[in-house]
């Protein structure tokens, strides 16, 4: 490894050195702004540490670590209530309810670190396997054994870089694949994505678009949201208390702070219905990436109006008219992305236990940890399902 190559650990955006934005640029998530909105209004079970990687004196990598400690939290996930998942929530609390996490949690794809052109790969994730390293002395000395190092998410090629000595003592694993919709050179309109799915989607997108009727959708300003905060944050928290599995809830005022910060690059979308807020989606500009972000809706309104699926299809829309090469849909709900065109894109990771004889077993553990998903990938623009197969989020 390059031994002129160095950390140093920040626990404050201001602190940041002021070449630090110039490293991160093409990724809003590794930015300033971005990091000061989770600094202002993270959730309350993690913090968060910044990594600068320097080369001599010159800063030639930045990156992101996340502690969270899964013991405050009320619930992992009400939706499951099987004998597997109280297994699975006694293991991860007993072995792996303290993990710091290189990347960031909560977000999908590769937003655990930038490294300038000229960087070596090798020598700046040594540096930055040396800071984990301190991170853990560091809450050592609070009382708190970390149990799990996670390093997220890596595409295949991204993931190669790691096959380094330094990192000989990780598990690699594969988690939820990344749903991602690549918008087609040739579509300028909504219109145009509509005429290149074929007519059982086609007939799925009608079907959607008239059982919405009667509800209205509106992009809301920072004021709006501010004033709306308690009844956004009731949907949002619907719809993660019944996620399989949880590791944080947001905080109160985070979609405020996130849009207080980014303007226009943070998106925030209210669904109503007779002047009532049913639910809300969120979008970011990421370069020419489109990212999705939090939702929430009330299910009754979700399952009568096929709200979602409506979200997803303005989704899309907004994204094509605005000249986005790809839209990100992240994690969740993988049957219905790929109903409305999304590929998944496997994605890597690498862990860590703290001991070494569980790190032997780290992989059996990771299986009771990870929830599995067994999904049916829909082909809306090739090849054509028999038409006796249901619509995703019919139900």
């Amino acid at each position: 490894m390059n031994s002129s190559y160095s950390y140093r650990i920040y626990t404050t955006v201001s602190a940041l050195p002021d070449q630090w934005d110039r490293i991160a640029d093409g990724n809003i998530f590794l930015t300033k702004l971005y990091l000061d909105v989770l600094e202002k209004s993270g959730p309350e079970n993690m913090v968060g540490h910044f990594i600068g990687i320097f080369d001599g004196m010159d800063l030639t990598g930045v990156a992101i670590a996340q502690f969270l400690d899964l013991n405050s939290m009320e619930s992992f996930g009400n939706r499951d209530k099987c004998l597997k998942t109280m297994v699975r929530n006694f293991v991860f609390r007993n072995f792996a309810s303290q993990v710091l996490f290189i990347g960031n949690n909560m977000l999908t794809g590769q937003n655990a670190y930038a490294f300038a052109q000229r960087t070596d790969h090798a020598a700046a994730l040594g540096a930055l396997k040396m800071a984990t390293a301190e991170l853990h002395q560091i809450y050592k000395a609070q009382g708190k054994k970390i149990h799990l190092t996670t390093y997220k998410d890596f595409d295949a090629n991204e993931a190669d870089t790691f096959r380094i000595p330094q990192f000989s003592d990780t598990y690699r694993f594969s988690t939820q694949p990344n749903m991602i919709l690549e918008i087609d050179d040739s579509w300028h309109s909504e219109q145009d994505y509509i005429n290149a799915i074929s007519k059982k989607y086609r007939d799925q997108y009608k079907r959607a678009r008239k059982k919405a009727a009667g509800i209205t959708k509106k992009k809301l300003s920072l004021d709006e949201i501010a004033s709306s905060q308690d009844t956004i944050y009731n949907l949002y928290l619907h719809v993660a208390k019944h996620a399989p599995f949880n590791s944080f809830f947001l905080a109160k005022n985070h979609f405020r702070v996130f849009k207080q910060n980014l303007k226009e690059s943070f998106l925030f979308y209210g669904y109503f219905e007779e002047e009532q807020l049913v639910g809300f989606s969120t979008l970011i500009k990421n370069g020419t990436t489109m990212e999705t972000y939090f939702l929430g809706y009330d299910e009754t309104v979700q399952r009568e109006k096929m709200l979602y699926l409506n979200m997803l299809y303005d989704m899309i829309a907004y994204s094509i008219n605005k000249g986005f090469k790809k839209i990100i849909f992240a994690r969740t709900a993988l049957e219905i992305k790929s109903s409305v065109g999304a590929e998944p894109v496997e994605m890597f990771g690498f862990i860590v236990h703290a001991n070494p004889i569980l790190n032997r077993y780290v992989g059996k553990i990771f299986d009771y940890v990870e929830p599995k998903t067994v999904w049916q990938q829909r082909h809306p623009f090739k090849i054509s399902e028999p038409l006796s197969s249901s619509v995703p989020g019919e139900s």
